[in-house]
C-alpha cells in the first residue's frame, strides 16, 4: 500500500491507529491515494455513501493519513451502549429535526477552532435521494475553510483524498468541480448513490448557516 502524503495537521499521536488502519485496508484489499491540504482546519466531504462498509473503510483511511476528525451522525447512533465509543471516535450527535441550528453551531465551532477537520457525508443517507444536503457548503463558507473531497471507489478498492477548494459563492461552478472529481468513482451500491447536485443550484443562492 503506498504511503499517503501527510502534512503538519495530521495527528502525531495516531501511530497505533495508523497501523490498525493499514492492516484493515490490506486485509480488505484496499489502497490509499492522495494528500491532505496544508490548512490546519477544513471541512471534508465523503462520497458516495451507499453502504455500511463506508464507515469502517473510511475510518481506516483516515487512520492511515493519521488524521483526527470530527464527524456528524444522527443522535440515535449515540445511544447506550455505543454512545461513548462513538464520541471517542470523534462523533458529534445531531438532531436532524433542526438542520439550520446544526449548521450554525458547526460553522462557529469550526471557525473558532485552531485545528479541526469536520467530516460530512452530503447525501445524508445510504439510500438514494434527489439532492445532496447543502449544509456542508454553508458551513465551509461561514467558517471560511476549504472543502476537501474524500472518496471510496469500490470498483477499484481505492480510498482517496484529493480536491480542495474554498467555496466561492458561485454554487454551480464549485459543484461542477466537485462533480468532476467524483465522476470516475462509485460506491458499493451505485444505484443507491444520490446525484451530486444541490437544490439551491437552481437559484444559485444558499441560505446562510444562521438560517
Amino acid at each position: 500500500m503506498p504511503s499517503p502524503s501527510i502534512t503538519h495537521h495530521s495527528d502525531p499521536s495516531g501511530l497505533i491507529r495508523y497501523w490498525v488502519g493499514r492492516a484493515l485496508l490490506k486485509l480488505l484489499g484496499w489502497k490509499v491515494e492522495g494528500q491532505l491540504p496544508a490548512d490546519k482546519k477544513f471541512l471534508m466531504i465523503g462520497a458516495h455513501h451507499t453502504s455500511n462498509w463506508d464507515f469502517p473503510i473510511g475510518l481506516a483511511t483516515l487512520y492511515v493519513f493519521r488524521l483526527r476528525i470530527s464527524w456528524v451522525g444522527k443522535d440515535t447512533l449515540f445511544r447506550w451502549p455505543f454512545g461513548s465509543f462513538m464520541r471517542w471516535l470523534g462523533g458529534i450527535a445531531v438532531d436532524r429535526a433542526n438542520p439550520g441550528g446544526i449548521a450554525k453551531q458547526l460553522a462557529k465551532q469550526l471557525a473558532d477552532a485552531e485545528r479541526q477537520v469536520l467530516l460530512i457525508t452530503p447525501s445524508g443517507t445510504r439510500g438514494r435521494r434527489d439532492y445532496w444536503k447543502s449544509g456542508f457548503y454553508r458551513i465551509a463558507q461561514a467558517a471560511n475553510v476549504p472543502i476537501v473531497c474524500g472518496s471510496l471507489d469500490f470498483p477499484t478498492r481505492t480510498a482517496r483524498i484529493g480536491l480542495a477548494l474554498f467555496p466561492t459563492g458561485n454554487i454551480k461552478a464549485d459543484m461542477d468541480q466537485i462533480r468532476a472529481y467524483y465522476a470516475d468513482t462509485a460506491g458499493r451500491h451505485p444505484d443507491n448513490a444520490t446525484p451530486i447536485r444541490l437544490r439551491e443550484e437552481q437559484e444559485d443562492s444558499l441560505p446562510s448557516a444562521d438560517e
